[in-house]
């Protein structure tokens, strides 16, 4: 497979703000994340020779994106990929650039949820459907399971792993306070998320990403074209993308401790990207977060801890602000809640920030790699994403 590093540059980004976003619609957010986008790359909507479009239950054609910003005749496709689509509607766009097949793309991811019944509330086909000949495992229910699994094949007794976890999601919310763009602005404490109500055991309130309402918007070039539009483009060095194919829970020597699929993407994104050593070589990281438990596994999983150490990284404060490699540095899904097909955008539009040195009272530094983290699904079957962006210097 020919490899796509350096050969194409994200020269815009935008980025609603998440929410309960009560007085806007879709095409609202839509409108706001592109044109924010626009504005950025110094182009008009014109321009765009060719868009993919991400939602799960907030447009269920290309047409949704070209109602919204007038785009006639251009060529749109919709990704659906459950929580993992806008990064999976980014790497079209950015494969599409590369292939020659246009030079300016688009991609946006939206999700309207807060005024649905839930962020689910729609018929789910198999593997998710409501037949219950395969039983639904809502999510809270399964990323609990890996909870007390990977606690108990880590050696961490209830209060132990609790309070593991309690540290990443103050950290979260310490760093969406600073982010005016994120839902929740609130600094908490670790007492505060060890007493608050039990969710799924052992999960609580604060270890559970909200719903939220939003919009992200990328615009990507060839890479020899970027210096036409700003100096400080971003490049993108590799993507990995795979889906499981179900057989996890058909295996009984599973161990429910880690998800093969996030390997997996890790491992083909960076062998495309030339990183041996993720750990050393990434800057600035944005994970998949909907449970603290799985921003913990990740650490692992993404090669940041060696298995069973993420504990020790966590307590010493690795994964930080002003750590040795800074993770959700704008507070995550935890504080800017999970508007499914948007959230992988809105991650690259941080890691894009960081890597322009735009991201203010978050800035990490010298921040030259990053890493964007997408992950959707249920266990066996999930669709997982990893991408890594780079400076052009």
């Amino acid at each position: 497979m020919e490899n796509i590093k350096d050969k194409v540059a994200i020269i815009g980004m935008g980025c609603t703000k998440f929410g309960e976003l009560w007085d806007k619609g879709a095409y609202d957010l839509i409108v706001d994340a592109c044109f924010e986008a626009f504005e950025d790359a110094g182009i008009e909507p014109k321009d765009i020779q060719a868009a993919w479009f991400a939602s799960l239950v907030s447009g269920f054609t290309g047409s949704r994106l070209s109602n919204a910003l007038k785009l006639e005749y251009k060529p749109i496709t919709r990704v659906e990929n459950f929580c993992s689509g806008g990064l999976h509607a980014l790497g079209n766009a950015c494969y599409a650039v590369a292939s020659g097949v246009c030079d300016i793309a688009l991609a946006c991811g939206v999700e309207k949820l807060k005024d649905r019944g839930t962020g689910f509330s729609i018929f789910n086909p198999e593997p998710l459907d409501s037949s219950k000949a395969i039983p639904d495992t809502p999510p809270a229910n399964m990323f609990a399971q890996i909870a007390v699994r990977y606690f108990h094949h880590h050696g961490l007794d209830f209060k132990e792993g609790k309070r593991v976890l309690a540290q990443i999601s103050v950290k979260s919310h310490h760093n969406g306070t600073l982010n005016p763009k994120a839902h929740l602005h609130r600094e908490i404490t670790i007492e505060e998320v060890l007493e608050a109500p039990m969710i799924v055991y052992p999960l609580g309130l604060y270890d559970c990403c909200g719903i939220s309402d939003g919009a992200a918007a990328a615009i990507v070039v060839r890479a020899d074209m970027a210096k036409e539009f700003r100096d400080d483009y971003v490049l993108v060095k590799a993507f990995g993308f795979d889906s499981g194919a179900g057989q996890a829970n058909l295996q009984d020597d599973y161990d429910l401790v880690h998800i093969q699929e996030n390997i997996e993407a890790a491992r083909m994104a960076y062998e495309r990207a030339g990183i041996k050593n993720p750990r050393e070589e990434i800057n600035v990281a944005q994970v998949h977060d909907c449970f603290s438990i799985h921003e913990l596994v990740l650490y692992e999983e993404l090669g940041f801890s060696p298995p069973g150490k993420a504990r020790e990284d966590v307590e010493t404060g690795t994964f930080a602000l002003d750590g040795k490699l800074p993770v959700n540095t704008d507070g995550g899904l935890k504080c800017f809640g999970h508007p499914l097909s948007a959230s992988g955008l809105r991650m690259s539009y941080e890691i894009y920030k960081q890597l322009q040195g735009k991201a203010g009272p978050r800035q990490v530094k010298n921040a030259r790699i990053g890493l964007v983290h997408n992950a959707g699904g249920m266990i066996g079957s999930f669709n997982a994403a990893v991408t890594i962006l780079g400076r052009k210097d």
